[in-house]
């Protein structure tokens, strides 16, 4: 791994599971940590966990169900001049909370994991990918899942017939079919792009209480994703997907190019702004 210091990095969701795991780890190899979190209280327990002599730790709050609120945390990034160097998006909703049967929306009428899983990290880039590309060697991270299935573009909030599985299978392959959307246009001296899988079912908190058991270790999930933090080996790599630390195809939907644009199309009219 690269030293990472005089680097900024930006990981969301980062109050529990891989997040909180991935600052800890993160921490130690010299980064100075943004953290963010949706409550106050959480966020500050971990930054105190985290913080001590020579390891820099701020904290950002934001309900990712809201856009409004994803838009404010990222004016405030710029506001403060916190030039963010890699920025990981981790923060996500499961499959089971609320229950697989039940479908949520947002204030802004989104259906919630599509909203949180795919939406607010879509408006966080494009709104930090500008400053980003003035940062060369900058990385975005992309914590997917090798659950995926092919977006229905007639229905993408899954009006008809919806699980929580669905959802967030949809939102993570719209996560991932986005990471290579963002890395044909942006070239990789600037800023790379990858999306990975960190494990399967790992003993996070979502996912204990969504299945009830683990298979791989949370630390399979933390070497995996700060491998793409941190690794110089994947300085030019961009564009990418793994499953771990493999790199495989995702859904083909991915790769479709009528599937991108009308992905585009959608995700520009709901954030309410150019991607790039």
């Amino acid at each position: 791994m690269t030293t990472l210091t005089d680097q900024t990095l930006l990981i969301t969701g980062a109050t529990d599971g891989l997040g909180y795991a991935l600052a800890r780890r993160l921490a130690k190899d010299g980064a100075a940590l943004v953290l963010h979190g949706r409550r106050p209280d959480a966020l500050e327990r971990v930054a105190n966990d985290i913080r001590r002599p020579g390891v820099e730790v701020s904290c950002v709050l934001a309900d990712f169900a809201e856009l409004d609120q994803v838009r404010a945390m990222a004016d405030e990034l710029t506001a403060d001049g916190i030039g963010i160097d890699v920025l990981v998006n981790n923060a996500g909703v499961g499959i089971g909370q609320p229950d697989t049967t039940t479908r949520a929306t947002t204030v802004d009428g989104n259906e919630l994991r599509f909203a949180v899983n795919y939406l607010a990290p879509a408006l966080l880039m494009s709104r930090l990918l500008p400053a980003m590309q003035h940062r060369p060697g900058s990385r975005i991270v992309n914590v997917a899942s090798a659950g995926q299935q092919p977006i229905d573009f007639d229905d993408v909030m899954l009006t008809h017939g919806y699980s929580g599985t669905r959802a967030y299978c949809q939102s993570k392959l719209a996560l991932i079919t986005l990471g290579f959307i963002l890395a044909d246009r942006i070239p990789a001296r600037q800023v790379t792009i990858n999306s990975l899988h960190p494990g399967t079912y790992m003993p996070t908190k979502m996912v204990l209480e969504s299945v009830g058991h683990s298979i791989d270790s949370l630390e399979t999930g933390v070497v995996a994703t700060a491998r793409l933090v941190a690794d110089p080996g994947l300085s030019d790599t961009t564009g990418a997907y793994f499953n771990i630390t493999r790199r495989v195809r995702a859904n083909a939907q991915a790769y479709d190019s009528i599937a991108r644009r009308r992905l585009i199309d959608i995700t520009e009219s709901l954030i309410g702004q150019p991607i790039v």
